[in-house]
């Protein structure tokens, strides 16, 4: 059997292929924006044309370029994945490389036959024409003869101009705000980069939909300037909220001053939040990496309690009509049941289903009502329709108020809700979000443990409260840990188990490492009780995890070392164990 050689030819409607996979061409030429990203670019500018004009798309930037040699090797190389050449971060800003696929050159074929092509790079600037006419000359696009023109230019000059002309009559030319848009979500938030369309820098009025331009005073922060806009339809950028800007330099990351803490806040329409605001004032309270704002700054608060009812303004003007007419919907659905709840309690009842609707608002409504019928069914039964309004009324920035309602939550009889099991699920949840918070200090665990003592085992929960203990204990802390000490004061728990032994439970910040100074911390506080205490106590010493110095072996006895999320997992695996036996 005879064999012969064959190969692929690649047909030169490739190009016009490519050059359709964008759904737009204002998406194709932000994939020509994405080439100067690459190109360690920190400005670009586009200029459209004109409305019923003949003239050109021109893309010029100011990046690193290209010598003819690049342009052959690299440009013209179709399909080409530039990140296995070059990596995935550029040479020169170490951004991460966008262009994957290799095919963008084609994009600005999608709206004009023609695109030049110039690039300037290392004393030389390089050119070359293609048009979709010369493409449709030849059969195999390897053999379209491309000439690259090559001249001398100023050594420090640097960039690429992209010029697409013949722009196709039968496409709607790219609009200038629907083109901002299209950049506002991949490079709004880019401090690197300045894009101008039209000479135009893209900012933040650039958003469809309300805009605000404000300045004020806050008292200690002094002259602030807020510029936000809230969008007319779905999300304006990958990094929605508020940029804090110090002397002009962003400061973290965007935020929404509170509005995603709040119960009552739809939590989808954070999405359309996108601004800036430039507080000076707040230079003294940068930390020294220059990346947040001190830890309970003083001034950052007064600057967020007088943003913030500004944008619930904002909000509440454009999409209150709204919001009502979503609640008034789902509310008849209901009517019958508020109807029978007793006065007092159906005022509230009307309260917390406009919480949730605010809330929920843009879900479907089929997704809102098991949570109002479950509401309901809370407030039809007083046994635990206390607890779970603990709960909601709790704000999540507060970690005091969540650590009181999972204290109250615990405690509850939870037979009128769900079975044991499910609600110590819930509980575990909400302690884990605790655990997890770098903000949460060893008080708010404290709380939350104290009267939930079947987290640490069956042996734990024996132990009961003893005012009689505790008062002896206390007394002789007042008088030990007075004046300069009293910072030093042992943060504890002690109880006693039906043997008479007491458990000295020492609470550490979930964030904090358990190191070798704890550990003599808590068996000095029991030292220290066995003064005026003639029993046994155990310590239990509760935190993060542990530190390379913390002590490993020749540990007093009756001393135990917990991690807080080792206490949950071990929790965790007990309750699913009860509720597979409790099923079968």
């Amino acid at each position: 059997m005879a064999k012969r050689s064959a190969k692929f030819q690649v047909s030169s409607r490739l190009a016009h292929l490519l050059s359709q996979e964008y759904s737009s061409s204002e998406r194709a030429l932000k994939e020509l924006v994405d080439n100067a990203w690459d190109a360690d670019a920190d400005s670009v500018h586009i200029s459209l044309p004109e409305p019923m004009s003949d003239s050109p798309i021109e893309i010029v930037d100011d990046g690193t370029g290209m010598t003819e040699e690049e342009v052959r090797r690299h440009y013209l190389n179709i399909a080409a994945d530039r990140r296995i050449a070059r990596g995935e971060r550029t040479a020169g800003k170490a951004r991460r490389v966008k262009g994957r696929k290799g095919v963008g050159k084609f994009a600005g074929l999608m709206a004009a036959s023609e695109m030049r092509l110039e690039t300037w790079a290392r004393g030389v600037k390089s050119s070359f024409d293609l048009r979709l006419v010369d493409l449709a000359g030849v059969e195999d696009i390897e053999k379209l003869p491309i000439d690259i023109a090559s001249e001398s230019c100023p050594g420090d000059k640097h960039g690429t101009r992209i010029v697409l002309g013949g722009l196709h009559a039968g496409f709607a030319l790219p609009d200038p705000k629907k083109f901002r848009q299209v950049l506002l979500q991949e490079y709004g938030r880019e401090s690197g980069i300045v894009i101008h369309v039209d000479g135009k820098p893209l900012g933040v009025d650039d958003v469809e939909g309300s805009y605000q331009d404000t300045s004020l005073q806050v008292e200690g922060v002094g002259d602030v300037r807020l510029r936000f806009s809230i969008a007319e339809n779905k999300s304006v950028s990958r990094a929605p909220g508020i940029v804090l800007k110090v002397g002009g330099k962003a400061i973290g990351k965007p935020s929404f001053f509170g509005l995603d803490e709040r119960d009552d806040f739809p939590q989808k329409l954070l999405k359309k939040l996108y601004g800036e605001i430039d507080a000076d004032g707040l230079h003294d309270h940068v930390t020294a990496g220059w990346d947040s704002i001190i830890e309970n700054s003083e001034l950052l608060t007064k600057l967020v309690e007088t943003v913030q009812p500004m944008l619930t303004s904002a909000f509440e003007s454009r999409y209150r009509r709204d919001i009502q007419l979503a609640q008034a919907r789902l509310k008849r659905t209901v009517h019958e049941r508020l109807a029978e709840l007793p006065e007092y309690r159906r005022e509230y009842a009307q309260r917390a289903i406009e919480r949730v609707l605010d809330r929920f608002y843009g879900d479907a409504p089929e997704k809102i009502e098991p949570y109002i019928y479950v509401l309901l069914e809370a407030i039809e039964n007083a046994d635990y329709g206390t607890v779970l309004r603990h709960i909601a009324e709790a704000e999540r920035s507060d970690v005091v108020a969540v650590a009181e309602a999972l204290a109250d939550f615990g405690l509850a009889d939870m037979a009128h809700l769900v079975e044991q099991a499910k609600a110590r699920q819930a509980f575990l949840d909400k302690l884990e979000a605790l655990a997890r918070d770098p903000k949460t200090l060893e008080a708010q665990m404290h709380k939350a443990i104290e009267k939930n003592l079947w987290l640490l085992g069956a042996q734990y929960s024996l132990f009961s409260s003893n005012r009689t203990l505790a008062r002896q204990s206390e007394d002789y802390l007042d008088k030990k840990f007075t004046g300069q000490r009293a910072k030093d004061r042992p943060d504890l728990l002690l109880n006693e188990n039906l043997d008479g032994a007491a458990l000295l439970i020492e609470f550490k910040r979930p964030s904090h490492p358990l190191n070798h100074d704890d550990y003599q911390q808590a068996t000095g506080y029991r030292h220290d009780l066995h003064k005026v205490m003639n029993k046994p106590i155990e310590v239990l010493l509760i935190g993060g995890k542990r530190s390379p110095d913390f002590p490993q072996k020749d540990l007093e006895p009756n001393v135990r070392v917990l991690s807080y999320l080792d206490v949950i997992a071990t929790a965790r695996r007990l309750i699913e164990w009860q509720l597979k036996t409790g099923q079968n």
